[in-house]
């Protein structure tokens, strides 16, 4: 459901009440954290920075459209090893909702899975050692939508870091006009650009 930029206001206020940072928000809201900031901040609607609100609940209250959705992607995920060689061994989601379609994506092509966990506003973060390890495997990153592209970039460059092969980045909607981050292909299965 659409929410007023008031109604956004005041989800914004419950969740920093509840102790939540704005990465959380942003995660919590489908917007930038950027958005979250000019919404707490009570600024005039003629200040609002450029962003949309991506509501998803309709397919993520159901573990089949979870599915639905992590096939597009595995198949996306295929294209691009056919198109470009070679093969994939672990599947990365971003915290919190990039876990979901990690996991479908993950069972459907038979391999890993891996969770990078977004902790902070500045987009920083680490990898779970409960789940799939990155190092020398060649991966791809997956979250649900890409705003500004901070948590994607600082999650490629941890895992590269950690000795992983960042083959892919993969979100449900790409908000910007890029087709790679951090030198990595990018792929969005709906791209919404303001015109």
């Amino acid at each position: 459901m659409a929410l007023s930029i008031d109604e956004l206001r005041e989800k914004v206020a419950e969740m920093i009440e509840q102790g939540l940072n704005t990465q959380q928000i942003a995660d919590e809201l489908s917007i930038s954290q950027r958005t979250v900031m000019w919404l707490n901040s009570g600024a005039a609607e003629v200040d609002h920075p450029d962003d949309i609100q991506i509501g998803w609940r309709t397919i993520g209250a159901r573990p089949n459209r979870i599915n639905a959705i992590g096939a597009i992607m595995a198949d996306i995920v295929v294209e691009e090893l056919e198109n470009r060689g070679g093969e994939v061994n672990t599947i990365v989601g971003i915290s919190l909702n990039g876990i979901l379609f990690a996991n479908s994506i993950a069972d459907q092509l038979e391999v890993d899975v891996a969770i990078f966990r977004s902790v902070s506003e500045e987009g920083d973060g680490h990898l779970s050692n409960k789940y799939g390890n990155v190092a020398g495997r060649k991966v791809v990153v997956v979250d649900d939508v890409l705003s500004s592209g901070e948590t994607m970039r600082k999650t490629i460059k941890t895992l590269q870091d950690e000795g992983a092969e960042v083959f892919l980045s993969i979100v449900m909607v790409n908000k910007t006009e890029e087709n790679s981050i951090s030198s990595v292909p990018l792929r969005g299965l709906i791209r919404t650009v303001r015109v």
